[in-house]
């Protein structure tokens, strides 16, 4: 009978919450902006932890990359404790998924956002999460946030 009853906490990720609010650098420059100032209503964003050493990270990078192609959704890049050169490698690579890209130098943002590794995804609207992904993404995580944004 224990076997059956999973000791693993697992956090609701259908919460809704209003977005952290932070400030950080945009990737390749030394802009910085207020998430305040960034995030639009009535607008669909994808927040997507990631980073160049993170091999999950690259497994979900084709869903992103399909999900690029959306019109209705913004993905935004949280770049985790990473080397700026790996990332630009690494995005080199694999193509840039992302619309903008901040910087997370010592991981204090995603604490903020309650990350537990990378990946990780929040799916915002209107100034809240909506969806919160722990993991990669996959195909069915990919076809539910489509079906959520039209």
């Amino acid at each position: 009978k224990g076997l059956q009853n999973s000791s693993i906490y697992i956090p609701n990720a259908n919460i809704t919450q209003n977005i952290p609010s932070f400030e950080s650098k945009i990737f390749g420059t030394n802009k910085k902006i207020k998430s305040e100032d960034f995030f639009n209503h009535n607008q669909f964003y994808l927040f997507n932890i990631w980073s160049s050493w993170c091999v999950p990270c690259r497994d979900e990078h084709p869903f992103l990359m399909n999900l690029k192609s959306d019109k209705n959704i913004k993905i935004v890049g949280l770049n985790y404790k990473d080397n700026n050169e790996n990332s630009k490698k690494f995005l080199n690579e694999l193509s840039n998924p992302y619309d903008t890209i901040f910087l997370d130098e010592d991981g204090l943002i995603a604490i903020e956002w309650g990350a537990y590794g990378v990946p990780e995804s929040f799916l915002i609207y209107n100034d809240k999460i909506i969806k919160k992904i722990i993991g990669p993404l996959n195909q069915n995580l990919i076809l539910d946030i489509k079906s959520l944004i039209k």
